[in-house]
């Protein structure tokens, strides 16, 4: 069972859609009682970082993902969602995040169009289970913020003005920049990759 988190800032609908598709079960977990039926959870999410966090923290959700995690099952984080797993972001001022994973999250300061908006290729760092049988690594990206991992975290790099982490993977947890329910094919096979995971 996929459950997909709702904390008021996810694109929910896309993300059930595409798990239905895949004919992956799934429910969407608002309540904390609801991780408890989960084998898996995806974090997805568009907005802003600070409102998101806030959230997170008044639910008492933040509890129940921690916990999630530290029981070894696996977690995807999407977007905005990949963004929250690391220490803090300066949108609009400095916040702090999960902390899953050490880093933080910058505004793109480059001389092309932000928001990044459109297709582009995820180049992989190294080998994960969550690409496997996808050749054609081009996706969706919508956003104006990225994260400074670590080396050792980071699956997959983009190009867009400059080079930023695309993807990570820590043990359990896993995330991506883009968005795979908007990514045709390639996407909805890191769906079913993660859904598979054990």
């Amino acid at each position: 069972m996929v459950g997909v988190i709702d904390y008021g800032a996810g694109n929910l609908k896309s993300v059930t859609n595409a798990l239905k598709y895949l004919s992956l079960d799934s429910i969407i977990v608002s309540d904390k009682k609801d991780f408890d039926r989960c084998s898996h959870i995806i974090l997805p999410g568009v907005g802003a970082f600070s409102d998101a966090m806030a959230s997170l923290n008044a639910s008492g959700l933040r509890e129940k993902i921690e916990e999630f995690v530290k029981s070894g099952k696996h977690i995807l984080g999407i977007c905005l969602g990949m963004q929250m797993f690391f220490e803090k972001s300066y949108e609009d001022g400095e916040y702090e995040g999960l902390g899953f994973m050490k880093g933080d999250v910058t505004k793109f300061d480059i001389d092309l169009k932000v928001p990044h908006i459109g297709w582009n290729e995820a180049v992989l760092t190294k080998e994960s289970a969550l690409f496997r049988g996808i050749d054609d690594r081009n996706f969706y990206f919508v956003h104006s913020y990225y994260v400074n991992a670590e080396n050792k975290d980071i699956l997959a790099r983009t190009e867009y003005g400059i080079e930023f982490t695309s993807a990570v993977e820590y043990g359990n947890i896993h995330a991506t920049q883009f968005h795979p329910e908007k990514s045709g094919e390639s996407g909805l096979r890191i769906l079913k990759n993660f859904g598979g995971l054990e």
